[in-house]
Parts: structure tokens; sequence; C-alpha cells
């Protein structure tokens, strides 16, 4: 079925040329002469791009502009006009208007403007309903970066097992989120999620927390106690931070692990442990090994999968999804925040974040608490101006008179998509997978850039 677009116009003669352009390009075209008439059939039909006029009788476009994103959020609105002001172009932008044109206009200029204009729609509503999915699965993470579907990916495919996962990464990045994740997408799902950061807890206390003890093992032992292991049974246990774990305790946490059973503190009966261990570190385990504060032994029995979390640098492209989530979160409002200026986005692109998603989440929730309407680089904190000013950019460069990020984004995508082609012969079920896409979303973005006559068929 061809798209649908919904002309407003009040000279019956530009409705009619309109109408018949966009008819020649296939598009399901119907018009109205007025705000009023185009709600009306908004109202009956769902229309995916609206071209309207700026100046009209009554209800202007800006006005059914402001209607149309509040109601139909999900449709594309082009404003046109004769009256080429900078106020008018401003104010449509503002109220989330796709584009701007003037007339007298250039045919090809305004046919490309409603291709990009559907395009652009498209793939919103493709993001929109790929993160309530991955909202669906992976509760608490966001992002739709090429690193963020290889670790969902993995998860699923590491959570059907009962193997031991270790999660790597640096502080900040989500590693009870990944481990929780694996759980929940596991046969264990229904029993108990246990989770404990090694760090935190005193050595002397430590084996009691995992094992448990019995009355009178210690002073202050008054009763029996079940450890963790006895809460997590045919769940699972998180071990946060095991590079802290003390020494002595690593080989009985071995033990645990190859013989599936323990002993509480005190005691003399041996219980049985059905149990799936996740841990995780932010630190270098193979350089403990190396040191000996890191039992080898046991680092191979725990990193018999491992997954490694990526930090916030390497899928800055996630960011803007990131934000707007936190922007939520906080205002408690349901609106996606304070408007970020470019050059304030630039700097933040380009900073390398080294708390990661944690950092990111202190910033929006200070922005928010100052309730800052725009955020420019001003709002940033101070150590993320002081990076930018001393070029601490981790070898991103902007040209210093800006530049469109989406048409070199876009650029940087059809370059991998005739590579990933390339690299297989043309075969576009194996370029696909080759870049960890859906067949359906690799078909759509060659659609995108025109190329999905390009190589052999997908089978």
């Amino acid at each position: 079925m061809g798209r649908k677009i919904l002309i407003v116009d009040d000279e019956a003669s530009m409705r009619e040329f309109l109408a018949i352009l966009l008819g020649r390009e296939g598009y399901l075209v119907e018009t109205a002469a007025d705000a009023e008439s185009a709600l009306l059939r908004l109202a009956e039909h769902s229309f995916d791009l609206i071209l309207s006029d700026v100046k009209m009788p009554g209800l202007d476009g800006i006005a059914l502009l402001e209607r149309v994103k509040r109601f139909w959020p999900d449709t594309a609105v082009l404003m046109i006009t004769a009256y080429t002001t900078a106020e008018d172009a401003v104010e449509a932008m503002k109220r989330g208007a796709y584009d701007y044109i003037a007339k007298p206009f250039k045919v090809e200029e305004l046919k490309i403007l409603v291709k990009n204009a559907l395009e652009k729609f498209d793939l919103k509503k493709e993001n929109v309903r790929l993160r309530r999915e991955l909202r669906d699965r992976f509760s608490g993470f966001i992002g739709k970066s090429r690193a963020m579907i290889e670790l969902y990916t993995l998860i699923e495919k590491v959570a059907a097992s009962n193997s031991s996962v270790l999660i790597v990464g640096e502080s900040g990045t989500g590693k009870e989120l990944a481990a929780r994740a694996i759980h929940e997408q596991s046969p264990r799902r229904e029993n108990p999620f246990v989770a404990i950061n090694c760090s935190a807890i005193p050595e002397t206390l430590m084996e009691s927390e995992l094992f448990g003890h019995k009355k009178g093992a210690f002073t202050g032992a008054i009763a029996d106690k079940a450890g963790l292991f006895e809460q997590a049974e045919h769940g699972t246990l998180f071990l946060d931070e095991i590079g802290d774990l003390p020494f002595p305790l690593q080989g009985k946490l071995l033990r645990v692990l190859q013989e599936k059973e323990f002993r509480r503190v005190g005691g003399g009966e041996s219980l049985k442990s059905d149990v799936r261990i996740v841990a995780a570190s932010n630190r270098d385990l193979p350089a403990q090994l190396r040191e000996g504060s890191f039992r080898e032994d046991l680092f191979y029995r725990l990193n018999v999968i491992m997954l490694r979390m990526p930090p916030l640098r390497e899928r800055i492209e996630d960011l803007p999804l990131l934000m707007e989530h936190f922007f939520r979160k906080y205002s408690g409002k349901g609106v996606n925040g304070p408007v970020v200026t470019p050059e304030a986005l630039k700097i933040l692109i380009s900073y390398p974040f080294p708390g990661n998603v944690r950092e990111l989440e202190n910033m929006v929730e200070r922005c928010t608490v100052l309730g800052e309407p725009i955020l420019n680089h001003l709002s940033l904190p101070q150590q993320i101006l002081t990076s930018s000013q001393r070029g601490d950019f981790n070898g991103v460069e902007i040209p210093q008179e800006g530049m469109n990020l989406e048409a070199h984004l876009d650029a940087v995508e059809k370059r991998y998509l005739l590579a990933a082609l390339e690299e297989c012969h043309g075969v576009k079920k194996r370029a696909a997978k080759f870049l960890g896409l859906t067949f359906r979303s690799f078909r759509y973005r060659l659609a995108k850039f025109g190329m999905d006559d390009e190589g052999k068929p997908g089978e």
C-alpha cells in the first residue's frame, strides 16, 4: 500500500498541483482547504505525512502542526509557505516540523524533502518498536547501537545454559543489569536472584555471608543463619567485584563450584547447592593472576563464558536515547527534558565519559533538579568543560564550522552496507548477519539508500 499524504492549503491551484505531483510519485494523496478540515480527516484516517501551508484563514499551519504533534506524533509534517521569514522557520522546527520549504520551490527539492521525511519517521517508528521490544526483554538497558545489540544477542544465548559467567567492564557500564538480564532470560527466572558486592563486606564476615553459620560458631552467632548460597537455591548468585574476594575464600568458593556443596561456618553437615554463579569485575583479573592475588583455577572456573560490557565512549550513538531516558526518569513528567544546544551536544559526544552511563545519569539528574530548560555548554559539569578545553576527546574531531551529523552517519552506514555486501559476495542474508542485523532491518537500510536491488538474492 502506498504512503498516505494529506495536503493542506487554502489555494485550490496549489492543492491540485501538489496532489498531481505527489500522486505521480506513487503516494496516496488527499487534500484539505483549511486546518479545521485537515483535523477532521485526521480523526477519520491515518496519514504518514502532512504537507501544510503556514498562512491560512482560521487556524494557521503552526496551530495545525501543534495539534498534529500532540495527537498524532508519528505523523511527519512539512511546512510550506510563500512568506519566507526566519521566525516562521524557527517556530515550525521548534514545534516539531520535519522541515520547511518556501514558495516558489523546485519540484525535485520538494520530492527529496517528502522522501526524506517519510524515511526518517519510518526509522523513528522502527526505533520505538525496537526500544519497546528490547525494554521488554532487557529491563533497565537503554541502547540500540551495534555494541548493545551484540550484547543482547549474547545474553540471550548465555541465559539458556547453567554455565558460570564472568562479566567484565569499567565501573558504571551496567554489569549488574547484565547479570539480572541473564537471570530473567534463564529457566531459573522464577527463583531468587541474589547479589553481593565482594568489596563491601569485611573479610571476617564474608564466609558467613556466603555460606551461613551455625549458632555459636563465633562471637555474636546467636542463631543459625542461612547464607547467600542457600538463599539463591535454584536461582542465580551474582558476585560483584569478584576480584576483591579474600584469597582464603577463593578456595572455598572454588570447592562449591566443583563439588556443588558447601558447609555453614561451624557446621559439619554438607549442604547441596544448585546455584548458577555470575561474577563481575572492573579489575584486571589476568594481572591479578600474575600477581598471585587471584587463583588461576577459580578464574577459569568462573570464566566459562565472558561478557564484556562496552563503555559509553564505544557506543556514543546511544547518548541521545540515554539522556532522554534519564530526563524522563528524574523529571517524573514523561517529558523529553531540556533542549540540548549543538555546542553542548558536540562536547558531550566528544567527551570520553570515564564514569560511563552512571556519570551521564548523574549529570542529567543534576540538570533536571536545577530545572534548566536549555542544556548549553555552561550547564555542563566542570570536569566535562575542562576536558573539552584540553581537547581530551579520545581522537574525535568535529570541524570548527560544525557538521551535518545525520548526513555523516548516513554516509558511514552506507559504506558499511556496501562493504558487508562485498565481503559476503552480495548475499544479503549473510551480509545482514555479518553486521549483526536482522534481514528485515538490513533490507530497510538498503532501501533507505536506494540499494535494495544491489547484490544477489537473500537466499
